[in-house]
């Protein structure tokens, strides 16, 4: 399964939200911290906002999603599989 890689404005247009609104939502635990791509560049798994998206559209309150964040932390910790043999 692929798991593209948004960049912020991207995110921002699919959340429907402003660049600033969307930082205040990740310091207020409300949307997951970025992933490094690059020396100078962030971005999201669109499995994770399209996660989020869906729990804001559900009704979810801002405890629940706030849950939601921390369970999406913890799965990128154990979701990485890699082929023995191709990084070491």
């Amino acid at each position: 399964m692929a798991n593209t890689i948004l960049r912020v404005r991207s995110v921002t247009m699919k959340r429907g939200r402003s660049r600033s609104a969307h930082y205040l939502d990740i310091q207020n635990g409300l949307f997951t911290r970025p992933v490094k791509i690059g020396a100078r560049a962030v971005g999201w798994p669109d499995s994770e906002v399209e996660a989020l998206n869906a729990a804001r559209i559900a009704g979810k309150t801002e405890d629940e999603i706030r849950s939601l964040v921390a369970m999406l932390h913890g799965h990128r910790n154990t979701s990485v599989k890699v082929p023995s043999g191709e990084v070491e």
